[in-house]
């Protein structure tokens, strides 16, 4: 047989080739399931086409999935919820029920709902395949509704393509991306923040909370509605034209997809649709996440596969999305969702804890979405490393195009709360960043929203706490303050310079925002107070925050200039754990990373290759809420200092404490010697 090149580029996956292999062939096996032999994967994944309510020429037609119901009927505004008239579905096969009405029936936006009744009982259900939900802003109450507007978004960007460059990721929370204290729109994240995106120089957005999810609090990770966008944000016109405007922007949306498991809700979500336990999920403790209190899918149902592959079909042809990050991805790939496991080991990859069934969903769904996508970017929030999650189907993969680097921030963390940063490691810091698979693109990042959730803190507010609400004015001197905007400017800088393929910031983060979030609850009194952007803070220039603003805005311009990103290979130039100081070179750029929170060195050695150097960028420009001790753009010669081992040429440079530089290699053979 042969060898899969994913076993072929890792000898330590070599005593695992065997259970690679099956799960490379149960993937084509099922597929070739699936399709019967008579249709493509795409023609397999239409089924929102056939479910759900749809509007023809003559009639309206309501299908759904339902195999343990008994009966079905139809109530809403158009029979006073079932007073007036009776609407009853019939049954088709397998499953399958469905009512066709009359067109003066359902009028746009009307609302409705399903009475699903089983042996033994009956309850009220929203549609499965339901494309809009909304809520009663009085009783709270969610209900389908009839969506369909005379006038149809128009798409002035239909055929936008993903240009093959290195997602600068800006994930976003429609939601909270206004300063008042409210839920934000689509429109004004159209009209106010994708301009602000654009001229930061972030490429991508990543949009959260998409689908419907009847808690706000939970962030969109317990989605109810799959094919329905959040009416809370807006109306789906209004999402078409946020991902239009952004495509003019040459930004990217993709959508930040949840497949690893769904609200428990009964009325407003899948749970017990057709009276049992087991129609879209597991039985017993399989279908229950015991950390998240939510359904778990039966992937190896053929009907869920339909379901959740045509959900990824309808989102990428229907809004023109991107490509999704897949939520949970690690829940998905373990049986015990990897739950208190520090994956030490690569035989805790293949213990008979992996779920097949979940791996080949999301194999083909990554094969799904680049069929009809080839430009298309799918991302894995993957936390156990598991070897190949990023690496091609046909590889022996998983398909994604990109894993996050989630133990970065998870690194940077650590050290900030356990280590006093005098006492910081550069070596094993260094390693610790460029520790990635060299056969699968990462995104690196220093924060996502998780790590500014209630309970914990963003890196900013670690590192200064509540002095970033008394010592951010520009005439205020303030050494905690100092600090930290120091350390925020090289810990960013460091992240992206030694990051695989990609870069991922949450929204605000790039300007230091200085609270964690924290969605309105009973715990706070219901308040927006911590559940939104203060742009303001960015905005003003007699703050310090701009200064950060600053920073990561020619942080990218830059990444950008040299192309960063796409350069795989990272040299080591210089390590000295005692003096704090690291320097490393990637294409033509050399990184210097002075730690030291007391030392400044002048005239600091290291090797480097022989030429004229020029400094590129300095975390201690003015510009940056530095303090000028190096010109930019100053020229530096490498000497030859002789009796030195191996490498006779060295940069010497003036690097300040707690301060990052970059220089640019010149081409010219100009030498001074020693």
């Amino acid at each position: 047989m042969k060898i899969l090149p994913l076993v072929k580029n890792d000898n330590m996956l070599l005593p695992y080739e065997a259970i690679i292999n099956q799960r490379h062939n149960r993937v084509e096996i099922t597929e070739k399931r699936l399709l019967g032999g008579t249709k493509t994967l795409s023609e397999f994944a239409s089924g929102y086409l056939y479910f759900g309510l749809h509007r023809t020429n003559d009639a309206w037609v309501i299908r759904e999935w339902a195999p343990n119901a008994t009966g079905i009927d139809l109530i809403g505004d158009f029979n006073d919820w079932g007073k007036a008239e009776k609407h009853t579905f019939r049954k088709l096969e397998n499953g399958i029920w469905d009512i066709i009405l009359p067109l003066k029936t359902l009028q746009h936006c009307m609302l409705f709902k399903l009475i699903v009744k089983w042996k033994g009982g009956q309850g009220e259900r929203i549609p499965a395949w339901i494309r809009r939900v909304v809520q009663d802003d009085k009783t709270l109450i969610f209900s389908a509704q009839v969506w369909e507007p005379e006038q149809k978004y128009v798409w002035k960007h239909p055929k936008y393509e993903v240009p093959n460059r290195p997602p600068l990721v800006y994930e976003a929370h429609v939601g909270m991306a206004t300063e008042e204290f409210r839920v934000g729109n689509f429109n004004e994240f159209t009209n106010n923040i994708i301009p602000r995106i654009a001229k930061e120089g972030y490429n991508t957005i990543q949009l959260m909370a998409v689908q419907e999810h009847p808690y706000y609090g939970s962030f969109g990770y317990h989605v109810s509605n799959l094919f329905a966008v959040s009416s809370r944000f807006g109306t789906p016109e209004e999402l078409k034209r946020l991902i239009d405007t952004a495509h003019s922007y040459n930004i990217a949306v993709i959508m930040d997809i949840v497949h690893s498991h769904v609200v428990k809700n009964e009325v407003e979500g899948l749970n017990k649709f057709d009276g049992s336990g087991y129609q879209y999920f597991h039985t017993g403790a399989r279908g229950v996440h015991p950390a998240w209190d939510s359904m778990c899918f039966n992937y190896s149902k053929p009907e869920v596969m339909n379901f959740l592959l045509s959900n990824c079909k309808f989102w990428l042809e229907e809004y023109k999305f991107d490509g999704f990050r897949f939520d949970g991805v690690t829940s998905m790939l373990y049986l015990d969702h990897g739950l208190a496991k520090d994956f030490v080991d690569y035989k805790m990859y293949f213990d008979n804890n992996e779920d097949d069934d979940a791996i080949t969903y999301i194999s083909l769904a990554n094969k799904l979405i680049h069929q009809l996508r080839p430009d298309a970017l799918t991302v894995a929030e993957e936390m156990s490393g598991m070897p190949g999650t990023a690496s091609a189907i046909e590889d022996g993969g998983l398909g994604f195009n990109y894993r996050l680097a989630m133990g970065t921030p998870d690194y940077w963390i650590k050290i900030i709360k356990e280590i006093p940063d005098e006492q910081w490691d550069v070596g094993k810091l260094f390693y610790e960043l460029i520790k990635k698979r060299n056969d699968e693109k990462t995104i690196g990042y220093v924060e996502s929203h998780d790590q500014a959730l209630v309970g914990d803190k963003t890196l900013v507010f670690r590192l200064m706490d509540k002095e970033i609400y008394f010592n951010m004015n520009k005439d205020q001197s303030n050494l905690l303050v100092d600090r930290a905007i120091a350390l925020h400017k090289m810990i960013r800088l460091m992240t992206i310079a030694t990051a695989g393929n990609g870069y991922l910031n949450f929204m605000g983060n790039e300007f230091g925002h200085p609270e964690w979030i924290d969605f309105p609850r009973a715990g706070n009194n219901w308040s927006y107070q911590y559940a939104r952007r203060q742009w303001n803070l960015a905005d003003n220039t007699n703050l310090k925050f701009h200064y950060l603003g600053n920073f990561d805005n020619v942080m990218l311009k830059f990444v950008n200039e040299f192309d960063l990103l796409n350069i795989p290979y990272i040299e080591l130039l210089h390590e000295n754990i005692p003096d704090q100081v690291v320097a490393f070179k990637r294409g033509e750029l050399v990184f210097v990373f002075n730690f030291n929170p007391l030392k400044s060195f002048k005239d600091y050695a290291f090797p480097s290759e022989p030429g004229k150097y020029v400094l590129q960028l300095s975390s201690d420009s003015e510009q940056f809420g530095g303090f000028n001790h190096v010109k930019d753009e100053s020229i530096y010669f490498t000497t030859f200092i002789s009796g030195k081992p191996m490498i006779n040429n060295y940069l010497k440079i003036y690097i300040p404490a707690r301060t990052a530089l970059v220089f640019k290699k010149l081409h010219t053979k100009s030498v001074h010697e020693l």
